[in-house]
């Protein structure tokens, strides 16, 4: 059965707190773990009032205390907004905490706008020091060397599996280069996929953490019980990404009836294009989806993302495509 994770933006809706976001994001990961989903990432983002996942490591200490098997990490953590040996502490924390249950996903964007980017004290240069970044980590969750000065503590020998994120090129080549398992952000930026997967399997070279390459790739799923009401519940998403299209963001919106009234046909077609890879329907929709977007991507695991209005309508979506997975298995050789 091919892995299936789920991404969780931690989304605020209309109406609600971060505190509400937080509750339900726990009760969405506590029914992923009945559900048989292999990891649950959260993501940071800052300054964006519909996600609550900023203070990335807390909320995963959150989230895995209040689980018991399933993976909990970051897609993920932008490592030039901090010091590696920051990141090392708090993932050696957590790992100590909760071990062999994390994941750090690490990726280079700012997460966020120029003028936050300036308020989390961040040098905008700082991206083109990402792969150094990278090594340095590495080496501070790794065993103590003889003469290492400075050690994170907790963290040094915790060896907390580290992924590499990406939505361009550059990702995929670091991630090969580096023998990291890759992680592609299909879901909002999809039009580099195919070349990116060609280009890590083709450079990966093998590395202690892992001997072949591990591609997992994003996609947006909505299962619901009829095809219509999945596309009445999608009308959340697609007003969210309209909004980022416009340039004003917000908290999540109830569905509504006619999305065509919603955005202008330019709307449309920005949206449409961050939302390509969106699988939208009733159960046998959803499993026809996914058999194809497997088929095409040979993805190694599956990250699905679903940011609905309705906390017991994600749930519900979240257990439709857990059931359908197994009818899947085939469709990746």
């Amino acid at each position: 059965m091919i892995p299936i994770s789920i991404l969780d933006l931690v989304p605020v809706i209309l109406g609600e707190t971060p505190r509400e976001a937080l509750r339900k994001s726990l009760d969405l990961a506590q029914h992923a773990e009945q559900f048989g989903y292999t990891r649950y990432w959260v993501a940071e983002h800052h300054n964006m009032t519909a996600i609550a996942s900023a203070a990335t490591s807390v909320v995963i200490g959150y989230l895995a205390g209040g689980t018991k098997t399933i993976r909990v990490g970051s897609g993920g953590v932008m490592l030039p907004n901090h010091s590696p040996l920051v990141i090392a502490e708090q993932f050696g924390t957590l790992e100590s905490l909760y071990p062999g249950r994390i994941d750090l996903g690490l990726g280079r964007a700012p997460g966020t706008d120029q003028r936050t980017l300036l308020a989390l004290r961040r040098d905008p240069n700082r991206a083109d020091d990402f792969p150094r970044d990278v090594l340095e980590l590495q080496a501070l969750l790794a065993p103590v060397v003889l003469g290492q000065a400075v050690r994170a503590v907790p963290g040094y020998g915790t060896e907390v599996p580290i992924w590499i994120l990406g939505s361009s090129l550059f990702g995929a080549e670091l991630a090969a280069a580096l023998g990291l398992p890759y992680a592609f952000a299909s879901h909002f930026a999809p039009a580099a996929l195919f070349e990116a997967l060609e280009i890590y399997r083709k450079e990966f070279k093998p590395s202690k953490q892992l001997a072949s390459p591990y591609a997992m790739v994003g996609v947006n799923v909505v299962a619901a019980e009829t095809d219509e009401e999945a596309r009445r519940l999608f009308t959340t998403v697609q007003q969210s990404f309209t909004n980022l299209v416009r340039g004003k963001g917000g908290k999540l919106q109830a569905p509504i009836d006619n999305i065509e009234e919603y955005w202008t046909p330019a709307e449309k077609r920005q949206a449409s294009r961050m939302l390509e890879y969106s699988i939208v329907g009733s159960r046998e929709t959803v499993r026809r989806g996914l058999e194809s977007f497997v088929g095409l991507t040979k993805a190694d695991e599956l990250m699905v993302v679903c940011s609905l209005y309705d906390h017991a309508a994600r749930v519900k979506s979240y257990e439709i495509v857990a059931e359908v997975n197994p009818q899947i298995t085939q469709m990746k050789t």
